[in-house]
């Protein structure tokens, strides 16, 4: 940049500008009186102005000190409240480079230009939502392609390759910001790709057709694809449709382990492999740059030797690299905070509704909400395809992946956020505790209370045909709506209620003791209220915080885990 965008002119990194006030946890600008620039000259006769066309932001904080200072009280300050830090920054690799941009953007407004100027944004092609809204949950798809781009990177594999879907996490952030799942699609899963309408750069539309039965990395690169047929592709398999994407190359690895100095990671055995270029001993090492694109592109020497082991240690490594990002060594570092700026921007590829820092730094300050314990890396569940002899793709587990993708679609967490009262926890769970009476056995009615209309009868369709709950009824709509489905019942139909509760996959919370009631023939018997949480015939309600679906891995941001 040249003097007048440094602040000064002479040669000073804008870093050395910046000093952390210890008071208010923020960064603000120290010059030298030396240092004052001449105000940008207006028309002869008029007053200075600003540069055209430029709205140039207020200062982050004002004093307006007296013109002379009472005596004994020179030098005097009343204490400022301190932030916390951990809400500050949130950066992920493929998608966090934005985050990091809150820091870097206090480095001024001709710096904001800059970075603005480097980032690359591409059009969604109507295959958004239309972008984050700071009233509902967020859906963004963290796209890592292996596209060859970049100094260094053109020894990597198919040299010249137009780039695959090779690292996607759909990142879902909680409507209340208390928790988030980041969400690893494998790149050899089957999936169909739909028709993609695409923007050509002459600005005209052509719709790229889809394919059936196909590697999930196909959705970018291959035939034309742009990033928005990636998202048309998830949001085919999960139900979900993202609000934005982000998309990063190779060098995003490497310049952003660099600037914070390197990111620690942890191995269980010594690693040799050929391929990606890994050689460690086992044990805890600091890696950046090269060594630190090599962690993450291994494969064949952790786990199984496959796709899915590799997504587990760039999952361990996401993990590693935000902990380094929140720790003292970074946030109280400006020259670390606007490295990474500078690399992030450089690195990224976004959607046209986040093109500017603007846009993302609104989007970071959503997202600095949530803290990090809450955050849970997890895969979609697989199994090999059964299709193959030689086991090179897989497929959905169709169950599991399921009840995963509901969870993310209807905002519940993968971690318990709020713990209760350890009296009240130890009640509701014994309600599931005892004999279960047989599905013929059970008697209920079934009540619409808030579910989509028709609801009450298709799950009593449900109950009879496939449940064989046969002494069931439809009871048509309950007095009022609830948010949850609950299951009445009086004491001595507790065996039945855990029956139901367990075909159902109702908790116990949703379990409610109550008095008897009698059914249209006279009999006694349960009552199941539909809430608005129902989510369809046959779909178990029980994606209760912190249950996880049988047989799906996790982990969360906060442990720190060694590649096996």
């Amino acid at each position: 940049m040249d003097a007048q965008g440094r602040g000064r002119a002479g040669d000073i990194d804008p870093a050395d500008q910046w000093v952390l006030n210890p008071d208010t946890g923020e960064y603000e600008l120290r010059l030298p009186p030396s240092a004052a620039q001449s105000p940008v000259p207006g028309p002869r006769g008029a007053a200075p102005a600003a540069a055209p066309d430029r709205e140039v932001p207020p200062q982050r904080r004002r004093r307006s000190a007296p013109e002379e200072p009472p005596p004994g009280r020179a030098g005097r300050r009343r204490p400022a409240k301190k932030k916390s830090r951990g809400k500050r920054v949130l950066l992920w690799t493929g998608g966090t480079m934005a985050f990091v941009v809150l820091a870097g953007g206090t480095a001024g407004y001709l710096y904001l230009q800059h970075l603005n100027d480097n980032i690359q944004s591409v059009a969604d092609d109507g295959a958004s939502t239309g972008g984050f809204q700071k009233d509902k949950a967020i859906n963004i798809l963290l796209i890592g392609t292996d596209k060859r781009t970049g100094s260094g990177n053109e020894g990597y594999g198919d040299t010249g390759s137009a780039g695959h879907a090779d690292t996607t996490i759909l990142l879902h952030v909680s409507k209340d910001r208390s928790n988030a799942t980041a969400l690893s699609i494998p790149r050899d899963l089957i999936v169909d790709v739909p028709d993609c309408p695409t923007t050509q750069e002459d600005g005209t539309q052509k719709v790229i057709p889809g394919s059936t039965g196909v590697r999930f990395n196909t959705s970018l690169g291959q035939d034309g694809r742009t990033p928005s047929c990636t998202m048309r592709t998830v949001t085919e398999l999960t139900g979900v449709t993202p609000d934005n994407f982000m998309v990063a190359d190779f060098n995003a690895v490497k310049t952003l382990t660099s600037a914070v100095g390197g990111v620690e990671v942890c191995l269980a055995k010594d690693i040799d492999d050929p391929d990606s270029h890994l050689k460690l001993p086992a044990g805890q090492h600091t890696v950046e740059g090269e060594q630190a694109l090599a962690f993450v592109r291994t494969r064949h020497s952790v786990g199984f030797g496959g796709d899915l082991s590799r997504i587990q240690i760039q999952q361990q490594f996401l993990s590693a690299l935000m902990r380094k990002l929140k720790s003292n060594d970074t946030l109280t570092s400006p020259s670390k905070m606007l490295k990474l700026a500078e690399a992030g921007t450089e690195a990224l590829t976004v959607d046209s509704q986040l093109d500017s820092i603007g846009k993302l730094k609104d989007l970071g300050l959503e997202l600095g909400k949530l803290n990090t314990k809450n955050l849970t890396f997890t895969t979609v569940p697989v199994v090999d395809n059964p299709a193959e002899k030689v086991k090179a793709t897989v497929v959905l587990k169709e169950g599991p992946a399921q009840q995963v993708f509901d969870m993310v679609a209807n905002d519940v967490s993968f971690t318990e956020v709020k713990q209760k009262e350890k009296k009240e926890a130890a009640a509701v769970a014994a309600r599931l505790k005892g004999e279960r009476s047989e599905p013929s056995e059970v008697r209920v009615r079934v009540m619409n209370g808030g579910a989509p209309a028709g609801s009450a009868q298709q799950e009593l369709a449900y109950l009879q045909t496939d449940a064989g709950v046969t002494k069931s009824e439809n009871a048509g709509n309950a007095p009022g709506e609830v948010a949850k489905t609950t299951l009445e019942y009086a004491p001595d139909q507790a065996d039945q209620a855990r029956a139901l509760a367990e075909i159902l996959g109702l908790s116990g919370a949703a379990m409610k003791p109550g008095e008897s009631v009698t059914n249209s023939q006279g009999l006694p018997t349960m009552t199941l209220t539909l809430g608005k949480d129902f989510k369809g015939a046959g779909v178990k309600i029980n994606a209760a915080a912190g249950k996880t679906p049988e047989g799906v891995e996790k982990s969360t941001a906060d442990k720190v885990e060694c590649a096996k």
